[in-house]
């Protein structure tokens, strides 16, 4: 299942996610931000009321380390918004290379925090997608700080997220409700865009439904599978990212991004081919278990 929910997430971020966004091009990023707060909460109380998580088995006790949670109800934040500005500004493909770096920063993460072990073929899957990410930054002749202040934020978000056990909806419910106060007070002072008709009403309530909903996924992947398969799962996003950016948004392509494109997808592919191998052999030894 874990599987699953990684999917889930990441392919909604690359394709349905920013497609969502570019359609309220005239709604300012931060009113965005607030209003995927609002929604998000709304959304999220209704799950808990119908799912009664708070009712069901022994209760849920509130623990030193769900502060954390706080810490990154601000992470995610400040990721949303940068990403926000990225998309409704032509910027997507700045955001594409962020989310490319990402992984990469969770596999660091995952070895230096949670003393997580990486076989042969997935360092060389990992060092070639490392290849590809200094190649973009040499051709740029510039520091990407977009894409990298978006790849740290998300990376110690979900960090954050794997170390502080909790179930997906109340942990997402106790970050959204963190951050209510701040967006209602926004949503209260800024004045009102003009020109916003029922359909982007509309638009931004949906703002909830595709805030949480990839966010529960991840989080579920995140207790489920190892960081550092999480974080080359990631590359789904970018890749869905990039090709809305060019095909659809009509961005160009310089041939250092593709470059990356085409290393990191090389990386995938040793990648898959060292998880299968475990599972062939552990087909014939039915007593191990596949790693």
């Amino acid at each position: 299942m874990g599987l699953i929910y990684a999917l889930g997430a990441f392919l909604s971020w690359g394709l349905v996610v920013p497609v969502h966004f570019r359609l309220l091009d005239g709604v300012p990023a931060w009113g965005i931000l607030a209003h995927r707060i609002v929604w998000s909460s709304l959304f999220i109380a209704l799950l808990l009321a119908g799912l009664r998580l708070m009712r069901r088995g022994p209760g849920f006790t509130l623990q030193r380390r769900h502060g954390f949670l706080v810490l990154s109800a601000l992470l995610i934040a400040s990721n949303w918004s940068l990403y926000l500005w990225a998309v409704q500004n032509g910027r997507m493909l700045d955001a594409s290379l962020g989310y490319f770096i990402n992984p990469l920063v969770n596999v660091a993460l995952g070895a230096l925090v949670l003393r997580e072990s990486l076989r042969p073929l997935q360092l060389a899957a990992v060092a070639l997608a490392g290849i590809g990410v200094v190649a973009a930054v040499v051709a740029a002749g510039t520091l990407p700080w977009i894409a990298l202040a978006l790849a740290v934020t998300f990376a110690v978000y979900g960090l954050i997220r794997k170390l502080v056990p909790i179930d997906p909806i109340l942990g997402l419910g106790a970050e959204t409700f963190a951050l209510l106060p701040i967006a209602l007070a926004y949503l209260s002072l800024a004045p009102t865009p003009p020109g916003q008709d029922t359909g982007q009403v509309l638009l931004l309530m949906l703002t909830g439904v595709t805030t949480a909903l990839p966010l529960m996924w991840f989080a579920a992947a995140a207790s489920r599978l190892k960081l550092s398969t999480l974080g080359l799962l990631q590359y789904l996003s970018p890749t869905g990212l990039l090709l809305l950016s060019v095909l659809v948004y009509g961005e160009s392509l310089p041939p250092s991004r593709a470059l990356v494109f085409g290393l990191i997808w090389a990386g995938l592919a040793l990648y898959a081919l060292d998880v299968a191998r475990p599972r062939s052999v552990a087909a014939h030894r039915p007593g191990d278990e596949p790693a």
